[in-house]
């Protein structure tokens, strides 16, 4: 069995997962620590180690907020249970589990989490590659920069390195991804079979690496999980900023911070600059937090609209949402307005036809009430119809996700849920899970791996069973895949209120 490998750095010794048929390597460094001057940097290039180095535990975690593990807290309670996580600057490592009989040209599966780009690590334990890999996939999870950390902006950091002066968590994905191409043929995967995927942040990692030129041919389909958001109605999400805001916001920060160039902000201990940022961020508030810019290297256009984007990379998409996240509602935010002044100030001349999409077009009441529209949900539909509009033919395979999830706590299908399930890994979770939910995860985990070998969802089960079909989405015929009690195809057509505000949104592209 499979447990030595070597990587261009230096062997690595993995161990037996609880099915001694995996083998798991855990913390593998695929770049230098961003320490010192690689503080807001690039990821450099790996030192190389003499000898065999143990890959037995995950690495440290990304700099971010205290992990609280409070229970009360629904996210803390579902993923957070280890409040003494250990947490560094120097954490791009990655982590491999990978059948262990000697097999090669396995297709492989490169992972990003999610967190908002400001948290999450990828030793969450909802992220065990085993089951995957189980189906005869190599299954990656990477580690990168959030928050501060990665991405952070500053005219001293355009002036000192204008090829890369932005991004550097999407850059450490990249990095990681890029390693995985030179060296995942040593643990028997496919270097021109990889897919990247992500769930929520980490699905927007995704979509923002789809739109970078730099990668192309680096990887073969992708998958977003509740990750590509667009709202239908203005607003401002706060995870994206164009370079001039972006570093504005740098230089806001140095000053709140008390120095006086680069040189000194690199020379703050990360805990101390962890602990300020937070600080920013609680006065400040979301719209202030460090994340994406669009600088004209890596991001050309903001990661929501991937789809808009004719350089982007066209390559499969699978994509979907839980049944309750992200809706966006009118905002009516002018005292005394009527919906009709509403309608007219945001609409113009379109005002009568969105009225006319509820059930009492004069009631602000109705309008605020039956407004909502899941913003996942319309910004699939508006890469369909861009797809259409300029006759690409690259599918898109779209989820809902649905089931009763168990607890004390009824949560509905919420943001997040649906990773217990595609991992297959219900047992690492608290909830009182019963059967149909482990014929749901094994079902979806299926479909999942499918898709990562194929670029197509269909085919067989575990067991050797056909799947029931799931089409690809189409304007013309729109039908996606449900996931409930058990996957079933449905018919999805679009509301009038989702059509008006789609056709507002393809006019104004």
């Amino acid at each position: 069995m499979i447990r030595k490998v070597k990587t261009e750095s230096g062997w690595v010794a993995g161990l037996p997962a609880a099915d001694p048929r995996i083998t798991s390597y855990k913390g593998i460094p695929y770049a230098a620590p961003p320490v010192g001057a690689n503080r807001w940097r690039a990821p450099q290039p790996c030192v190389p180690w003499e000898g065999e180095r143990a890959c037995y535990a995950f690495s440290a975690i990304p700099m971010q907020a205290p992990i609280s593990a409070d229970p009360k807290q629904l996210y803390d309670r579902e993923w957070h249970v280890d409040r003494e996580i250990p947490m560094s600057e120097d954490c791009l490592t990655l982590n491999i589990w990978a059948p262990a009989d000697g097999r090669r040209d396995m297709p492989v599966f490169v992972w990003y989490f999610g967190g908002g780009l400001q948290v999450g690590y990828s030793a969450e334990m909802e992220f065990d590659g085993e089951r995957i890999a189980r189906r005869g996939i190599v299954v990656v999870t990477v580690n990168y920069r959030v928050n501060v950390f990665g991405f952070f902006s500053h005219p001293e950091l355009t002036a000192e390195a204008p090829e890369a002066p932005a991004n550097f968590g999407f850059l450490d994905q990249q990095a990681a991804t890029r390693w995985v191409k030179r060296n995942i043929a040593s643990f028997g995967g496919d270097p021109g079979n990889i897919t990247i995927g992500g769930q929520s942040a980490g699905g927007m990692s995704v979509s923002a690496q789809m739109t970078c030129p730099a990668n192309r041919g680096l990887f073969q389909r992708a998958i977003i999980q509740s990750g590509t958001f667009h709202s239908p109605y203005p607003s401002e999400f706060g995870l994206s900023n164009d370079k001039k805001s972006a570093e504005e916001k740098g230089k806001a920060f140095f000053d709140f911070l008390g120095v006086k160039n680069l040189d000194e902000a690199r020379q703050i201990d990360a805990v101390t600059l962890r602990d300020k940022s937070l600080e920013w961020d609680g006065i400040h508030g979301w719209g202030k937090t460090f994340c994406e810019a669009v600088d004209g290297v890596f991001s050309m256009r903001s990661s929501g609209e991937w789809f808009l984007d004719g350089e982007r990379l066209k390559v499969p998409v699978l994509l979907g949402h839980t049944d309750s996240e992200f809706f966006a509602w009118p905002d009516l935010v002018k005292t005394g307005e009527t919906s009709g002044e509403y309608a007219r100030r945001l609409f113009g001349n379109d005002a009568d036809r969105f009225l006319a999409c509820f059930s009492d077009p004069a009631s602000r009441e109705t309008v605020s009430r039956e407004g909502g529209i899941n913003s996942i949900e319309f910004a699939i539909r508006a890469a369909a119809r861009r797809f259409e509009k300029q006759g690409e033919k690259t599918p898109l395979y779209y989820y809902l996700f649905c089931p009763e999830i168990p607890g004390w706590d009824h949560p509905g299908a919420f943001h997040s849920s649906d990773l217990w399930f595609f991992f297959e890994t219900l047992a690492k979770c608290w909830r009182p899970f019963t059967g149909k939910h482990y014929d749901l995860a094994r079902q979806m985990c299926d479909y999942w791996c499918n898709y990562i070998k194929t670029g197509d969802p269909n085919g067989e089960d575990l067991h050797g069973n056909a799947l029931p079909i799931w089409q690809s989405f189409e304007t013309r015929d729109p039908v996606r895949m449900r996931f409930c009690d058990a996957a079933m195809s449905e018919k999805c057509p679009e509301a009038p209120l989702m059509t008006f505000l789609q056709e507002r949104f393809a006019g104004e592209i």
